[in-house]
């Protein structure tokens, strides 16, 4: 089993890295494969008007960038972690930009009959915020859940963690970490004590 983690953040060890490092440690102790995606470390180009028009016979981008390698590796993976920090009430412009490009996505399966998605998969969302707005978060959701749709994969868990205003501040926060771990673990197949990974956020 390999989980692929998508990190958005454009700031390494910051709250988001962090966290989403230990959803990946859970993960790894129930002996699953892990691989994180560092968005900033990547060229991404935003969707043109070539991404709505034409798609690749293999129903991959045409724009020839970093994008079909992150196209592939979610493609090959057999769940996803999705983690942005809150930008302007929310999810970042590299979460963002990526997820827009998977407009090729669509394209293959409405023009080419081509379903790249077929595997069925769960994915979970972690998300940080400086402020306490809960309508930030539900917002940033809403968009995750419709890429997650987009490719096949089942929103089964999230954790949000407000007040983290600066590098680090989660580390503050073990009971954050905590809920991170138990995340990875239960999206790698281990028994949850909530009745399902929806139940985790904090």
């Amino acid at each position: 089993m390999k989980i692929v983690g998508i990190c958005a953040s454009p700031r390494k060890n910051g709250n988001t890295d962090t966290l989403l490092e230990k959803v990946l440690a859970g993960v790894k102790d129930q002996g699953a494969e892990t691989e994180k995606i560092f968005l900033s470390d990547l060229n991404i180009l935003p969707v043109s008007e070539n991404e709505y028009e034409s798609v690749t016979k293999e129903g991959f981008s045409v724009v020839q960038d970093d994008m079909n390698m992150v196209l592939r590796k979610i493609e090959e993976c057999d769940a996803l972690v999705m983690a942005s920090p809150i930008f302007f009430g929310s999810i970042s412009a590299q979460a963002k930009i990526m997820i827009d490009r998977f407009q090729c996505v669509w394209l293959a399966k409405n023009t080419l009959k081509k379903e790249m998605f077929q595997k069925e998969r769960k994915g979970v969302f972690v998300s940080v915020e400086a402020t306490n707005r809960e309508d930030f978060f539900q917002n940033a959701k809403s968009i995750v859940r419709h890429f997650f749709a987009t490719i096949n994969v089942k929103y089964a868990g999230e954790l949000f963690c407000p007040g983290v205003d600066t590098k680090g501040k989660v580390l503050e926060k073990p009971e954050v970490l905590e809920k991170a771990y138990e995340l990875g673990a239960m999206l790698a197949g281990a028994n949850p004590s909530a009745s399902s990974l929806g139940d985790v956020p904090i």
